[in-house]
């Protein structure tokens, strides 16, 4: 059955967009056809995290408008195959966009692509609610540090009002930073109030590889890249222990 998941944060710097990119090709490498998409209006950055920067020509409103095809707007990427990008517009549509439009279009979304995973905008505002409108799960994206946490915790206030199926990613794990502030991942989990998905190490692979216009499972296979796989089957129903972090 496809499912349709928002990648969410309550505020900007959690490393979301690349974490939606590194499981969203890690899910395509396991076997399934998986659609990204980027619902940051104005401020896409998805597109560099799978090296997809030069391919994107339609956006996702181009879609939800009915300007075009589902199939003609997404682009297949270059080398994993099964994974496709639905990128957003650079500026706001001229069209209205409606939660009804929306859920529409998932609907159809979902019914070509097993997992459709879109990477809504930090914060609270107008764009993250249309973003989560048609998710059938969510992924909070948040780093250990308090603000982060707090932030993270009125994301899920505002999640569990529509969706039921709700886990935390940590991401940006420094263990020695987390030993400073004598905090643990349990701590981080408590704070915002959700069950674990995964634990994500700070790793410079994953800058180097959105520079470079690659996704990080070409250019690696432990740290970040094994996290993501980790994620990515969690979310297949495979039952894979928590990354060790040292």
């Amino acid at each position: 059955m496809s499912t349709a998941i928002a990648i969410t944060s309550g505020k900007g710097g959690t490393g979301k967009t690349s974490l939606t990119g590194g499981v969203a090709s890690c899910l395509a490498a396991l076997g399934h056809k998986v659609l990204c998409i980027d619902m940051d209006i104005g401020l896409r950055n998805l597109d560099l995290s799978l090296g997809m920067s030069d391919r994107a020509l339609m956006d996702f409103t181009d879609v939800v408008s009915g300007r075009t095809t589902l199939e003609k707007a997404a682009v297949a990427h270059p080398v994993i195959q099964g994974l496709y990008l639905l990128t957003a517009p650079l500026t706001q549509p001229r069209d209205v966009i409606t939660e009804e439009k929306l859920r529409a279009f998932l609907a159809q979304a979902k019914a070509s692509y097993d997992y459709v995973l879109m990477d809504a905008p930090a914060g609270l505002g107008g764009g993250f609610r249309m973003s989560v409108c048609g998710a059938d799960r969510a992924l909070v994206v948040s780093t250990t540090d308090a603000s982060a946490l707090r932030d993270a915790q009125r994301t899920v206030g505002e999640l569990s009002r529509s969706i039921r199926s709700l886990h935390l990613v940590v991401n940006r794990v420094q263990p020695k930073l987390l030993r400073q502030l004598r905090t643990t991942i349990d701590d981080a989990m408590d704070a915002a109030g959700l069950p674990l998905l995964g634990v994500v190490p700070e790793d410079p692979q994953v800058m180097l590889a959105a520079n470079r216009g690659q996704p990080l499972i070409l250019m690696a296979r432990y740290g970040a890249a094994r996290a993501y796989l980790n994620i990515a089957r969690r979310l297949t129903g495979e039952r894979v222990p928590l990354m060790r972090i040292r």
